[in-house]
């Protein structure tokens, strides 16, 4: 009995040791919301919440889901995996909320006070951060927060509709589960009782589950963890809780990449219709042309990468020092924290994913500094901040608590502090590059889509339209116009290969348009303009853009022409 009390003791011991310091909590709370909520008014004020296409994209999908002509989860469609969706399906709701873009920012600001959360709890972890034994620790940790919090970078993608700021979450908390289970399992040798190994398993099975429904970074993350996880088990075979947490753990993330590889095959007929259908980053490549310099060159494409991630943490070349310190960082963990450097370890899988979907996925990165010097999926590089972040945590932990002899620990930390202030200042001068790479998106798309936009307010608010949605959903969003008064390509059986389904409404529509819809909006090259019956349409208004498709507004009934001027712009 005294044992087990004992054991119960050592147990509650451990479980504080991996927990957020309690008198911390609010504060580490408090700062990154406001962080996130001033940077979001910041950039609702000046408009600039919608400037990526993707992040347009991903509102209306959560929109169509219940706004459309034939409402349902199968609206989620394919290519994007679907919890960022249903996560933003409540707060698109709202008319207002949808047309601003504050619908989808919401759930990409939780997680962004999540992911600093994380950060600070996972260094923590690491070095044993305690108030009063190991207060280089706390320090540590701090650091780490504020590297990640800090980073201009993600503070604009955290205020829009991206999946970047979910998925660091999910990956950061996933990670310092998996570490403190790691921890829990050395633990059970002195603490046989303690079920504090199955929790954090469980908990980090379903981080890990959220981050395979977010991103595709996070299969090949989850594999990782997987085959670690088999590893530990194997190794503790004879440890029978161990033994079958990680059996369920591993259950637990195949789940994921089994059931949408199943939705794909039941609703595509084609299980990997998210890689290889017309609507992938491969078709996409295809049909755009875009260069890739690093195609088939693993190597060339982990350089592209890591340059991506030096300059979201900041300008020129002086990223390489954040390499560099990441690098050295890594050797004091293997060298000091032994065991504990794992989830450091961990933090730099986003190479190798990166390296080879660059290289062999379809999914090009450009960055301003080499060619073709335009930046292009700079975000990418996003996925090596908690990396970036956790180095920098370690680092100055260890450089405080040793550096000449411990006396002017406070002084290097006021040093490492003034260094990160001076790389982020650097970055906000010259903008940071996500932002930089979605204002160019919206310069492009922008006069073309206000156009048509301006056009469509003038016509009767009843009105009924076919459309392609496509890469100009933010048309009818801008406008005001559910979505269940436009006649789209998802308004039809996706089982049924077009043109297999003659019956579906968007068949019907485009073979008859007069008979469903009031107007017709054509951009030159797209499933409307390839399929659509023209006869007895009136032309009412087109539109030139440089750098952009023609576009066209035809009536289909003669009544219709007399709410816009017939002429050219």
């Amino acid at each position: 009995m005294a044992q087990r009390k004992a054991n119960a003791q050592r147990g509650a011991k451990a479980t504080a040791t991996v927990a957020v310091p309690g008198q911390n909590s609010a504060r580490l709370t408090l700062i990154p919301a406001l962080v996130s909520i001033v940077s979001f008014f910041y950039y609702f004020r000046h408009s600039d919440l919608l400037l990526y296409g993707d992040a347009v994209a991903h509102i209306n999908i959560a929109r169509r889901v219940f706004d459309s002509q034939t409402p349902g989860l199968l609206q989620l469609g394919t290519v994007w995996l679907p919890l960022p969706h249903l996560l933003m399906i409540p707060f698109v709701w709202p008319n207002t909320l949808w047309q601003s873009g504050v619908g989808g920012s919401i759930p990409s600001m939780i997680a962004y006070v999540l992911g600093v959360i994380g950060v600070y709890r996972l260094v923590g972890g690491m070095l044993g951060a305690d108030a009063q034994e190991k207060p280089m620790g706390v320090v540590g940790a701090a650091t780490a927060a504020l590297v990640y919090g800090a980073n201009p970078n993600l503070i604009y993608m955290q205020a829009t509709a991206m999946t970047e700021s979910v998925y660091l979450a999910l990956f950061i908390w996933a990670v310092a589960y998996f570490a403190e289970f790691l921890r829990s399992v050395r633990r059970r040798e002195q603490t046989p009782d303690s079920p504090l190994a199955t929790k954090l398993l469980w908990r980090c099975a379903l981080c890990l589950a959220g981050a395979e429904l977010t991103r595709y970074d996070g299969w090949f993350f989850a594999g990782v963890i997987g085959v670690t996880i088999a590893v530990v088990a194997l190794r503790h075979w004879n440890d029978r809780i161990v033994r079958l947490a990680s059996f369920k753990f591993l259950l637990a993330i195949s789940l994921a990449p089994v059931l949408w590889l199943a939705y794909n095959a039941a609703i595509y007929r084609n299980p990997l219709e998210f890689a290889n259908g017309p609507s992938s980053a491969r078709a996409i490549e295809q049909r755009v042309g875009a260069p890739n310099p690093a195609l088939h060159h693993a190597g060339v494409a982990a350089l592209y990468f890591l340059k991506s991630a030096q300059l979201n943490m900041t300008v020129g070349n002086w990223g390489r020092f954040w390499l560099l310190a990441s690098v050295l960082a890594l050797a004091v963990a293997i060298a000091r924290l032994r065991s504990r450097s794992a989830p450091l370890l961990l933090l730099w899988v986003p190479v190798a994913f990166y390296a080879l979907s660059i290289a062999y996925g379809s999914v090009p990165i450009h960055v301003s500094t080499w060619w073709p010097f335009v930046p292009f999926n700079q975000r990418y590089g996003l996925q090596l901040l908690p990396m970036f972040a956790v180095s920098a945590g370690v680092l100055t932990a260890t450089v405080s608590e040793f550096g000449i002899g411990g006396r002017h620990g406070g002084k290097l930390v006021a040093v490492t502090l003034a260094l990160v202030i001076a790389s982020y200042a650097s970055v906000w001068r010259a903008g940071p590059q996500c932002f930089q790479e979605a204002q160019k998106q919206w310069n492009v798309r922008s006069p073309l889509n206000t156009a048509v936009q301006r056009t469509l307010t003038r016509l009767p608010r009843d009105s009924m339209y076919l459309m392609d949605l496509g890469e100009h959903v933010g048309v009818m969003e801008q406008a005001g116009i559910p979505l269940r008064q436009v006649v789209n390509t998802e308004n039809r059986r996706p089982w049924k290969r077009w043109p297999q389904d003659p019956d579906s409404l968007w068949q019907r529509s485009l073979a008859d348009p007069a008979r469903y819809v009031d107007f017709v909006i054509v951009f030159d090259g797209d499933a409307v303009d390839r399929g659509l019956n023209r006869s007895n349409l009136t032309d009412l208004i087109e539109f030139h853009a440089t750098g952009q498709p023609h576009a066209r507004i035809y009536a289909t009934h003669v009544n219709a022409t007399q709410s816009a001027p017939n002429q050219s712009r």
